[in-house]
């Protein structure tokens, strides 16, 4: 019998992000989950550069790969319900596991382990997993930046909120890459190009 866990994952691509909001260019969770892994790679190689760490950077790229497949079943859950409250978040907790499970059992027994640790953080990842949580808030703090330079200003809340969320979460890594990489997503192409 076949799996199909790879043709869920793939679905990622059918499912758009920032649903309750104005978008000039739709973002779906497939270029997210990219966008996420390079960032969270980044952020692993600046703290083993910069910061003395030991981190692996490949498992960050990997963890920021697979950290939204779940939302292949349960779909994205805009940021205002899904933190609404308490009740609310312990009730998307629970159906994110159920979809975390349910990812892991479409494969082959002989491969589940190998990619449990994707679905359900574990301790001896848990500095990874702080930072593919910055790098999925700095997707979408360069989100919010690509959208304002388009001239959408749906956007300008959002950048703030996120911003200062990125601040709070006081990971130096994060720091570094905000100071170091966003100005890039602030200037055209040519200016990029140089």
């Amino acid at each position: 019998m076949g799996s199909n866990f790879f043709a869920m994952i793939s679905r990622l691509k059918y499912i758009n992000r920032w649903a309750l909001m104005r978008n000039t260019h739709r973002e779906n969770l497939s270029e997210h989950c990219m966008e996420t892994a390079a960032v969270a790679h980044a952020l692993a190689i600046i703290g083993n550069r910069r910061f003395s760490k030991s981190y692996n950077a490949e498992r960050a790229a990997l963890l920021g790969l697979y950290h939204d497949a779940p939302e292949s079943l349960t779909g994205d859950m805009p940021t205002p319900v899904k933190y609404y409250n308490e009740e609310i978040r312990n009730a998307y907790a629970a159906v994110e596991k159920n979809a975390c499970n349910t990812l892991v059992n479409m494969l082959p027994e002989d491969m589940r382990a190998d990619f449990e640790p994707f679905f359900f953080e574990r301790e001896e990842d848990e500095d990874l997993w702080k930072l593919v949580k910055a790098a999925d808030k700095i997707c979408a703090l360069t989100k919010c930046i690509e959208e304002q330079k388009a001239g959408n200003s749906e956007f300008t809340k959002a950048a703030e909120s996120v911003r200062k969320s990125i601040e709070e979460l006081e990971i130096p890594e994060a720091q570094e890459f905000v100071k170091e990489f966003l100005k890039g997503y602030e200037i055209t192409l040519d200016e990029i190009k140089g």
